[in-house]
């Protein structure tokens, strides 16, 4: 999924400006800093306005066929991608995805056809369906709005070409239908059991709904939790599954007995139904009794059971870290959790130890070798000492 997409262009043009589009998309001339226009120029912004439009979209790789290209699957959109969870409903391939932006939206897309028809055809299901995005209403309803060249604000007259056009301007065409804008729609799980799908909403601002936790700002983040009609592909019923945060900054949303995290991120559902949570509060953040994150401190893994509501914290991970990524083996008996840019700088540790540099990488952490050496990001792998099933 090509998510942060936006930074990585730049231009030392002066009299270069952004269009409505490269606005809505967070395109700047100065990007993240990174100065690839300055190295090459199909990132440069004033040498091709095109060369954006290649990114922004999920792209699809075969394991089965190494020798084959990765395709960038188009008709999923075009946003800054958290990710992509399939799924299969009615023999239909769905595929959820969140734009991780504050007030962006929550999109689907839906097969045409059964995937398994559309592949004996020589079609890819992800070439050919329905993309929706969702509207959350106050009553705990919902609806999927088709971005459909023609239908609804999307047509000729109101200057939108193709459905080609509806795709690159994904953003903007979400917008002319009316969609929700939610606090940085993140990762999408489905419970195996109920079907029930759950998304991370990290944190944010504005964007007055019901759905958005009724606090704002929201610097701690929530989950919500929606069934799908059975009968259609366009409304659903929906509700707040968890609401983080500390009791000691928020008593009135956040339970006294819920273990204090923020920020949550990452997210997956086992087989059981337990729901891993994993969080991404900024190194801005971390730690600081100013954000409300003294208490919370590192990122870290909870896991929550949805029947009884009970919430535990599993792990704790290193300083300037994001907790991303996790799967088990089929026995349950090995994980597998990913610890993203440990020692990164982070305002907190940078204050006491100074930020990390080139020349000395491990002030805010030295993770997972110690000693002082450079930080490295790594995949866990954590096993019960007595060999028996993790979670139970």
């Amino acid at each position: 999924c090509e998510e942060n997409w936006n930074g990585y262009f730049g231009t030392a043009e002066a009299g270069w400006t952004a269009t409505a589009l490269e606005q809505r998309y967070g395109i700047t001339r100065a990007g993240f800093g990174y100065n690839w226009h300055v190295a090459e120029p199909r990132f440069d912004l004033n040498v091709n306005r095109n060369e954006l439009n290649h990114f922004g979209w999920v792209v699809e790789i075969d394991p089965a066929k190494p020798e084959s290209t990765p395709v960038k699957r188009s008709a999923l959109g075009r946003i800054k991608h958290e990710g992509a969870t399939c799924t299969e409903r009615n023999g239909r391939v769905v595929v959820y995805s969140g734009d991780d932006e504050n007030g962006d939206y929550l999109y689907k897309f839906v097969s045409s056809a059964p995937w398994r028809r559309l592949r004996a055809q020589g079609r890819s299901p992800l070439d050919h369906g329905t993309l929706y995005v969702a509207r959350f209403d106050a009553d705990g309803t919902g609806a999927w709005l088709p971005l459909v060249h023609g239908q609804g604000p999307l047509t000729t007259a109101n200057n939108w070409v193709d459905q080609a056009d509806v795709l690159i301007r994904t953003r903007l065409a979400a917008d002319a239908v009316g969609a929700t804008k939610l606090h940085r729609p993140e990762w999408v799980a489905v419970h195996p059991k109920t079907g029930d799908v759950y998304v991370t909403l990290t944190n944010g601002s504005g964007n007055n709904a019901a759905v958005n936790s009724g606090r704002d700002p929201n610097p701690y983040g929530h989950i919500v939790r929606f069934s799908e009609s059975e009968t259609d592909d366009t409304s659903f019923q929906w509700d707040i599954f968890i609401v983080a945060g500390d009791p000691q900054y928020d008593s009135v949303n956040v339970p006294a007995d819920q273990p204090v995290f923020g920020s949550p991120d990452g997210l997956w559902i086992d087989d059981r139904g337990i729901v891993w949570i994993q969080t991404d509060i900024s190194n801005s953040s971390q730690n600081r009794a100013d954000r409300g994150y003294d208490r919370i401190g590192n990122n870290q893994m909870l896991a929550a059971d949805p029947e009884s509501g009970e919430i535990k914290r599993f792990l704790t991970g290193p300083r300037g870290c994001e907790i991303t990524g996790v799967i088990m083996t089929p026995d349950r008996r090995t994980m597998f959790v990913n610890v993203q840019h440990p020692g990164e700088s982070t305002t907190f540790w940078n204050n006491q130890f100074g930020a990390p540099t080139v020349a000395n990488p491990a002030t805010v952490s030295s993770w997972p070798f110690g000693g002082g050496k450079r930080p490295r990001p790594a995949t866990v792998v954590i096993t019960r000492i007595d060999g028996g099933e993790i979670g139970r």
